[in-house]
């Protein structure tokens, strides 16, 4: 509950010295969270930005308050969300996640829903009935066929497959440039970025 479901990792966490390290642990959570055998239900009340939409989108399902927003404003900063680069395109087309990528803007959580980011945009009031509704309709059914359904699913769309090698594109490629260092010295400093473009 509150402003913010999750804003992901501390944007003072990519600097150099600590990337090599966070961006493993938190592929590792987010292995986790889409390799975990139930279906996992993702609850947003607030913001799911950075981290926090890729925790989001790792998940399941997703039923989300109105007032909700979810974006990946790395871009911003000059770094990019290895995770949501590897599962938005599936889950809500190229052109849709690429914009989303690229720009930086935000959704909301009725348009999130429209496009097929998440399952469910209710008004606040109404959230804990529709996850009540969400998980009464799984809760009658085989938990052993539901097992083997996810893995099924996560066979044609997953893109966990992919992250050794965007992991390598972040470590290597991204963070070997100077803008990616200034984009996270002058979010930390709370400064006007000044990009070099190499």
């Amino acid at each position: 509950e509150g402003r913010m479901f999750s804003a992901g990792v501390d944007v003072a966490d990519h600097t150099a010295d600590k990337v090599g390290e966070m961006i493993p642990l938190f592929d590792r959570v987010c292995a986790a969270l889409a390799g975990f055998p139930a279906p996992t239900l993702a609850v947003v009340q607030g913001h799911a930005l950075g981290g926090g939409c890729e925790l989001a989108l790792c998940c399941d399902l997703v039923a989300a308050a109105e007032g909700a927003n979810f974006g990946q404003p790395e871009i911003k900063l000059a770094t990019i969300a290895p995770i949501a680069a590897l599962r938005l395109p599936t889950l809500i087309g190229y052109r849709r996640a690429a914009e989303m990528l690229f720009t930086g803007e935000a959704v909301g959580a009725v348009e999130a829903a429209r496009i097929g980011l998440i399952n469910r945009a209710v008004p606040a009031g109404d959230l804990d009935q529709a996850v009540e509704q969400m998980v009464n309709k799984l809760r009658g059914l085989s938990a052993a066929a539901l097992r083997v359904c996810k893995r099924a699913a996560r066979l044609g769309a997953d893109g966990q497959a992919a992250l050794p090698a965007m992991e390598k594109l972040y470590l290597e490629d991204l963070m070997s440039t100077e803008d990616a260092h200034e984009g996270v010295a002058s979010f930390v400093e709370k400064r006007a970025p000044v990009w070099k473009h190499r």
